[in-house]
């Protein structure tokens, strides 16, 4: 029998991972007497997963260092739906080649993380399309839709704030809880599956799973949720003025990433370096703990940590020295906060600094993406700088490889 401290949930717990869970005392207990599967599910929106994405993932990391089966899960027929979870809207239709697209360019991302082969050992990467895409219509209603009642899921906060709005919720949308209930019944009967975590946006669809378990007589199946991140600015974790931050290399260079969390909120290091990074707590606790200099020197190994994760060493060192250069022939001037709350053109600023000669200059880099803010390409000529972009109290701006200008916000 593993102790508290070895069975993954203290890890979690220690670390701030746990939000929501269905019987903490005993999961903790089922996590402590042996190997336990579980699963989490990514739906293939897109050809990568950005920043967001990493709560999930490296909660999944640390339960299979802890000894655990992790199931990767692909929505290949969930994301033919769209989950209306925390959306405002409908998602975009996604054809079956998209998606599957999607799915594979995913599996290599999480295939740093976590341990997931065809023999799954110690983990899987499954594709839902598997066992959802064949469902008989009239079959599923009978056998699986008899135990979900409409009343109830009305209840859940993701349906009543799409149903207050002018778009409604579609009926397609409506049956996503009821196939995420039966991917946990499916994976619970094929492979054992105990526990599935998730975002706290989740969590219903996450009770409607354990519930149709228990309905159809299977055994103890739990769910785990983790809190839904901002950053102490309050802005959603993973994005910047410029859009997501991707962890695919060709959308989000190994520079632009490390740049992203080494301009990490001071009130966010030690809370970062905890959910992001595998750096003992203690570590951990000692670098949140430091102010000025120190404290920047805690954000570079963040900085250095989370690259080395997602695209390997070298290029986490890459980054590194990358940034150490810039630092050192770094050009300054200062713009006060009342005329960057007005906002700046782009073009004029990119003149202004020095980095280029004239406007037609400066739209002709933009247009050919070498303008970068803040380590991301910017390819609008008629965007504008605002205080959206200030990161540790000022703006780094970039013309091509070599010419930096950094502006400090007074």
């Amino acid at each position: 029998m593993k102790s508290k401290k070895e069975n993954g949930f203290q890890a979690l717990l220690e670390r701030g991972f746990v939000k929501q869970c269905t019987d903490a005392a005993a999961l903790e207990a089922k996590l402590s007497e042996g190997a336990v599967t579980f699963y989490c599910g990514f739906d293939p929106t897109a050809e990568s997963l950005h920043c967001g994405s990493l709560v999930p993932i490296m909660a999944m990391a640390h339960l299979q260092r802890a000894g655990h089966k992790a199931l990767a899960i692909i929505g290949g027929g969930t994301t033919m739906v769209g989950d209306p979870s925390g959306k405002t809207e409908m998602r975009a239709m996604l054809t079956r080649e998209e998606i599957q697209r999607n799915g594979l360019g995913i599996l290599g991302q999480l295939q740093r993380y976590l341990e997931l082969d065809a023999e799954g050992g110690k983990g899987r990467f499954l594709d839902n399309a598997d066992w959802l895409m064949g469902l008989g219509y009239i079959d599923f209603l009978r056998d699986i839709g008899r135990y979900f009642r409409v009343n109830e899921m009305l209840r859940a906060e993701s349906y009543r704030a799409r149903m207050e709005r002018e778009e409604g919720l579609s009926f397609i949308e409506f049956n996503y809880q009821l196939l995420q209930a039966y991917d946990f019944l499916r994976l619970h009967q094929d492979h054992g599956c105990g526990l599935q975590i998730g975002g706290d946006d989740q969590w219903g669809n996450i009770l409607a799973g354990t519930d149709l378990i228990r309905r159809l007589g299977g055994g103890p199946a739990f769910g785990l949720t983790f809190p839904l991140l901002t950053t102490a600015a309050g802005a959603k974790m993973g994005k910047t003025a410029s859009g997501a931050v991707w962890l695919d290399a060709n959308r989000t260079s190994p520079g632009a990433f490390y740049q992203y969390w080494r301009n990490t909120d001071d009130r966010d290091v030690e809370r970062f370096l905890a959910y992001f990074t595998f750096l003992p707590m203690e570590q951990v606790r000692e670098l949140g703990r430091r102010e000025g200099a120190s404290l920047n020197e805690a954000k570079e190994i963040l900085a250095f940590e989370t690259t080395k994760l997602c695209h390997g060493e070298a290029a986490a060192a890459q980054a590194r020295d990358d940034a150490k250069v810039v630092k050192g022939t770094l050009a300054e001037s200062t713009i006060s906060r009342a005329r960057l709350a007005e906002g700046i053109g782009l073009l004029d600023l990119l003149v202004e600094v020095g980095l280029c000669p004239s406007k037609a200059e400066a739209r002709r880099l933009v247009q050919q993406g070498g303008a970068r803010i803040n380590g991301e390409a910017v390819g609008d000529v008629s965007g504008r700088i605002d205080e959206g972009q200030v990161a540790d109290g000022a703006i780094l701006l970039q013309a091509g490889k070599k010419k930096f200008h950094k502006i400090l916000v007074s």
